[in-house]
């Protein structure tokens, strides 16, 4: 068998612009699965860029899951851009040190926990995913989408803020697809169906 090597960085001979995500990925903090990849219409190091206020001291990852989809412009907005929104101010006093040291004492910045997209998910060009949203397995983020809220899997929203436009299957059909999580076969098993999993006939998947 001729499979794709996960570990390549580049798997498109002569195209340096399509990466496979989790081998460029230096942040502790960013988990990727395995071949996910990642398209940038300039360089494929701009995904970290784009991933931003991922401070060590918040706490929080982004975690994504095997075989998605990710276009360039995609950003995602981590828990450390977050500033206090029922209080008087939403100023960040504290930062600045000083007098403003104590600012926070017995008081948290708010956070939203994890940011985790699933598998086989595809984001398209300059979507925004907001801190601590989840993406559920087989879902499609429309481009220039702002995903504010949780996605439920094989959903397809769009717009600002994005909302719900259909499901990609029925609802039987899509408890079969999360049963069935094809991202875990061994890898051989999916290169024998890949022509069914590009197909629409579930019932031949095996």
């Amino acid at each position: 068998m001729n499979i794709p090597d996960k570990n390549t960085l580049f798997p498109l001979e002569n195209y340096k612009r399509l990466c496979f995500l989790k081998n460029i990925i230096k942040n502790p903090n960013i988990v990727v699965g395995d071949y996910t990849y990642y398209d940038d219409f300039e360089d494929v190091a701009n995904f970290e860029k784009n991933v931003k206020y991922l401070f060590d001291f918040v706490g929080d990852k982004l975690i994504i899951g095997k075989f998605c989809m990710i276009a360039s412009n995609v950003t995602f907005i981590m828990n450390g851009a977050n500033h206090l929104s029922n209080s008087i101010s939403a100023y960040p006093f504290a930062i600045f040190g000083k007098d403003w040291q104590h600012a926070m004492e017995e008081k948290n910045y708010p956070t939203k926990g994890n940011t985790v997209i699933g598998n086989d998910v595809w984001i398209g060009y300059n979507a925004t995913i907001m801190p601590g949203v989840t993406i559920g397995d087989g879902a499609i983020i429309a481009s220039n989408a702002t995903v504010t809220k949780d996605v439920l899997p094989y959903s397809i929203v769009g717009g600002n803020p994005a909302k719900l436009i259909r499901k990609r299957f029925s609802d039987k059909e899509i408890a079969n697809l999360l049963a069935l999580k094809w991202w875990n076969w061994p890898i051989e098993q999916i290169t024998a169906n890949v022509h069914h999993l590009t197909g629409e006939n579930l019932e031949e998947l095996n």
